[in-house]
C-alpha cells in the first residue's frame, strides 16, 4: 500500500507550491511539516545527489510514514522529529547555514483528523487529546476541564472566532462541575446545545470553531507560527523562498503580516523624509494575493477548500 494512503494525507496546492519554491537540483530545502510526505516527495524528485531536503514533524506517525515514502531518496533526505519552531537549532545541528527554500503546511493533517483516538475530530468519539506531539504535557482534556470560564471564553472567541464563546464556556463549566468532560463527542454535544438553533450554520458543524480553538491552545500554534516565520526568513539564502500553506483566517493573517513586515520593516513615521530606524527589507512578497485551490482540487479533496498559499523571497542585495 502507498504510505501516503496509510497516512491518509493528500498534499494541498501541490503543483502551485512546487512551482513557487523554484527548486534548484543542488539546493538545500526544508519541509517543516512533512506529514505524509506528499510535498517532500515532489521536492526530493527534483534534487540531484548534491541537493538536500530536511524533513521535520512533531508527530511520530508522520515521521514513520515519511520514512517509508522517502526511502528511495535517502541519499538526499534527512528526517527528524522536531517542531518547525526549532528550525534554527535543527539547521545548526546539521551544519546548515541557509536554505534555498522552506515549506510549512499549517494545521491538522487528514490522518490526524481521521484517526479517532487522536481526539481531533468532532464527529468521531475518542478521548479528548488533540496533541500533535503526543509527548506534550498539555492535552485538550486539560484545557476543557481545568481552564477557568473566562480563559475558555477567551480562547474560543479569539482562536475559534466563535460569537457564542461565552455561552459555550459557561455550558462547559456547568457540565464539568458534575463530572469531567472526557470525550470529543461530549464536548461537541455541549457546544451544539450552547449555540441557539437559529444561528447554527447549515453546512458547518457547530463544534468546528470550538475544536479549532482548543487545538490551537493545546499546540500553541499561533505563537509558534509567529516566531518561526521570522527565523525562517532569516535562514533563507539569497533568492530562497518561504512557502506557507494555511487553512484559516488567523493563520493566514499572521503569515500576511509577517511577510509584509519582512518586506518593509521600517518603523519611521510616514512624514519622515528618509528612514532613520535602520531596519532593512529582507526581500519581497511573491504572492500579492494568496494562491487558492482550483475547483478540480476542491472536488477531489474537500479539505483543500480553505487552503491559502503565500510565498516570500529573500533578497540580500
Amino acid at each position: 500500500m502507498n504510505p501516503e494512503s496509510e497516512f491518509g494525507h493528500i498534499p494541498v496546492l501541490l503543483n502551485e507550491t512546487i512551482e513557487g519554491l523554484k527548486i534548484k537540483p543542488s539546493g538545500i530545502y526544508l519541509d517543516g511539516t512533512v506529514g505524509g510526505a506528499g510535498h517532500s516527495e515532489e521536492i526530493a524528485k527534483r534534487l540531484s545527489d548534491k541537493g538536500k531536503l530536511v524533513c521535520l514533524d512533531q508527530d511520530e506517525e508522520a515521521i514513520e510514514a515519511a520514512k517509508k515514502r522517502l526511502e528511495p531518496y535517502s541519499d538526499r533526505v534527512v528526517i527528524k522529529k522536531s517542531n518547525f519552531a526549532d528550525v534554527r537549532k535543527t539547521a545548526f545541528d546539521l551544519g546548515i547555514t541557509e536554505f534555498d527554500g522552506i515549506l510549512i503546511d499549517i494545521g491538522v493533517s487528514s490522518h490526524q483528523l481521521d484517526t479517532a483516538e487522536r481526539g481531533f475530530s468532532y464527529i468521531k468519539d475518542a478521548p479528548l487529546d488533540m496533541r500533535m506531539d503526543r509527548s506534550s504535557p498539555l492535552s485538550a482534556y486539560d484545557v476543557v476541564n481545568t481552564y477557568s470560564e473566562e480563559e475558555l471564553a477567551r480562547i474560543i472567541k479569539e482562536y475559534g472566532e466563535e460569537r457564542f464563546a461565552k455561552n459555550i464556556a459557561a455550558r462547559i463549566c456547568a457540565e464539568r462541575a458534575k463530572s469531567p468532560i472526557k470525550t470529543t463527542l461530549e464536548l461537541a454535544g455541549l457546544t451544539q446545545k450552547a449555540i441557539p438553533a437559529k444561528y447554527r450554520e447549515k453546512h458547518t458543524n457547530p463544534a468546528m470553531r470550538t475544536f479549532q480553538a482548543v487545538r490551537i491552545e493545546v499546540n500553541d500554534e499561533l505563537a509558534i507560527l509567529e516566531r518561526a516565520l521570522e527565523e525562517m526568513t532569516d535562514l533563507l539564502a539569497d533568492g530562497g523562498r518561504l512557502a506557507v500553506i494555511t487553512f484559516h483566517s488567523l493563520e493566514d493573517r499572521i503569515v500576511k503580516n509577517a511577510f509584509r513586515t519582512a518586506e518593509n520593516p521600517c518603523t519611521c513615521p510616514p512624514q519622515f523624509p528618509v528612514c532613520i530606524c535602520g531596519k532593512k527589507s529582507r526581500g519581497c512578497v511573491i504572492t500579492k494575493k494568496p494562491v487558492t485551490p482550483k475547483n478540480a482540487e476542491i472536488t477531489e479533496n474537500t479539505r483543500a477548500h480553505s487552503a491559502k498559499l503565500r510565498i516570500f523571497e529573500r533578497r540580500k542585495a
